[in-house]
């Protein structure tokens, strides 16, 4: 009797092919027969593996994505060669998050890269081990993990989830830092501090600071964009050839690094690098020498490979605008918790909170606002269940939305988010009950309409329109950010406790409550705004800057 194996080997190219037309595998009996093969026993493995790839595609193609990914997932489960096998799990991983799905087989597909990646480094083949690795880290970091749905499976759990990424010995190698040769160089004496700036296009948190510096009698400033650098741009965006450098096995790297950073910092007595992605991993691939640098890490950098490619033994002060931010890439990046760690600092967001004190509309007290709903993140169909609730109260409530509308195009995840939002909006806005003002030039006179300010948001490293909100004398009612709630640090520590919701039902009892009279909710109002302006106008957070930034302030 022959095995599955012989007939399978028997069968011609031919007759595979037509075998494997979407046209057959759209069938329930095409599709489950197709299966079976791939998962029966005695295959080799290289044959089994290309294929289930086919198979896999094939059903992809008739539009049976679910059976796609469990006839590779089965392939795999048979299969022993760990290049095979990693192969399969990463494409029906893949698979799943291209329709938008947290993959079944996620934890098995990062793992399994990862076991390659260690055969490699320890192998010697460092470029090979660097690819691996970062293959790995671009699946654990996937954006519909982390980004374009509601949860997430890092917030969740960092330690769990991360478990076998912490436990590779070549993104150990990854992370291990090679240190500076010298101590940062103390403050010049009798010239002003050079502070050089660092960006990457977005420079949309610095304005404050730069312009605070640039009039600063103590201070010369420079900026480099890396944006407007194509050479340097190139070396930020190439995150095998920096996990390749940091593996020892990328001397051109190394080269051109050096050639293009050397001059500025040599110029610079601090570099301040904004947002811990490309350039903070470029600019700590080579040594400082007696520059002091300093990272700032705002909140989608920690859902990200970045972290474990910035060497942060060359970093001397890391700054989060959130304690939340901080304890979860602690939990995130071991050599956070080093003896060669960083000095970590909170320091909130620049914001000119007292330009947004203006006199409110007749009709604001009745008035929600949110501010930025592009990302899903930003979770506005929350505050649509809000006003939902207060509507079947009191119709007069309205809800204004504030920027960009949703961005339908980052994936299939946030497609079907997108969908969902655009059926809420098509209900609330031929009424008058929600109004979308798109871009705005002029937020603060947007906001004197505004009577109550929301933070719908899952996660938020601080929140600027909320804050901004509040300081314009509208009450904040703010969501318990999911991803940070019950943890130490959060929305609840951030801001005053009577400022934050658990759920759409106690924000609309909050706003019910504080709107009840005019008095009361000009009074919470105005007590919202004195509180923002006291701890986080600019005047207040600029100290905090001075203190990181000038020597002996």
């Amino acid at each position: 009797m022959t095995t599955v194996k012989q007939r399978v080997l028997r069968l011609p190219a031919a007759v595979v092919r037509g075998a494997l037309h979407p046209r057959v595998l759209r069938t329930g009996a095409g599709a489950r027969t197709w299966r079976l093969v791939v998962d029966a026993p005695g295959l080799p493995d290289a044959l089994r593996s290309r294929l289930a790839r086919r198979v896999g595609g094939g059903l992809a193609k008739a539009n049976r994505p679910e059976g796609a990914v469990l006839a590779l997932s089965a392939a795999a489960r048979r299969t022993t060669d760990a290049r095979h096998r990693a192969d399969l799990l990463g494409e029906a991983a893949r698979l799943d998050l291209a329709h938008g799905r947290a993959p079944r087989v996620l934890t098995a597909a990062v793992a399994a890269e990862l076991a390659c990646a260690d055969t490699r480094w320890a192998a010697g083949e460092s470029k090979a081990a660097a690819a691996s690795a970062v293959a790995a880290l671009q699946l654990a970091f996937h954006r519909v993990l982390h980004f374009d749905r509601t949860t997430s499976p890092l917030a969740e759990d960092p330690t769990a989830y991360l478990e076998p990424v912490h436990r590779s010995q070549v993104v150990r190698a990854l992370t291990k830092g090679a240190g500076r040769a010298a101590a940062p160089a103390e403050p010049p004496a009798g010239r002003p501090l050079r502070l050089l700036f660092v960006t990457r296009g977005n420079a949309n948190f610095l304005q404050q600071i730069r312009d605070h510096y640039a009039d600063h009698p103590e201070v010369e400033l420079r900026s480099l964009d890396f944006k407007e650098n194509p050479a340097l741009d190139k070396l930020a965006t190439s995150l095998t050839r920096l996990a390749a450098h940091r593996l020892g096995g990328e001397e051109e790297f190394d080269r051109q690094a050096e050639e293009l950073l050397r001059p500025h910092l040599d110029w610079a007595d601090t570099v301040f690098v904004d947002w811990c992605v490309g350039p903070a991993a470029v600019l700590t691939s080579v040594d400082p020498g007696t520059t002091r640098i300093v990272v700032r890490l705002h909140s989608a950098e920690t859902f990200s490979p970045w972290p474990f490619l910035v060497d942060f033994s060359r970093v001397d002060d890391l700054v989060f605008v959130g304690a939340h931010l901080r304890d979860l890439t602690v939990s995130v990046v071991p050599q956070l918790s080093s003896a060669r760690a960083p000095r970590l600092h909170v320091i909130a967001n620049a914001m000119d909170l007292a330009g947004q004190v203006r006199p409110k509309t007749e009709d604001a007290r009745f008035t929600l606002g949110l501010t930025g709903i592009s990302s899903v993140a930003k979770d506005p169909r929350w505050a649509i269940e809000v006003l939902r609730i207060l509507r079947a109260e009191d119709p007069r409530y309205r809800l204004l939305l504030l920027g960009a509308d949703v961005d339908a195009t980052l994936s299939a995840a946030s497609r079907a988010y997108a969908r969902q939002y655009r059926r809420d909006v098509a209900e609330l806005e031929p009424s008058g009950a929600l109004r979308r003002l798109g871009q705005l030039d002029d937020v603060p006179a947007a906001l004197t309409e505004v009577g109550v300010i929301l933070s719908s948001s899952v996660r938020e490293s601080f929140h600027c329109g909320f804050v901004e909100g509040a300081a314009s004398g509208a009450v904040p009612v703010g969501r318990d950010w999911p991803f940070f709630a019950g943890r130490t640090n959060g929305a609840r520590t951030l801001f005053p406790a009577g400022w934050v919701v658990a759920s759409p039902q106690e924000a609309a009892a909050r706003i019910l409550a504080v709107t009840a009279t005019r008095e009361g909710w000009s009074k919470a109002g105005r007590a919202a705004s004195a509180h923002a302006l006291a701890a986080w106008d600019w005047p207040v957070v600029r100290e905090e800057f001075d203190r990181l930034l000038l020597p002996d302030h």
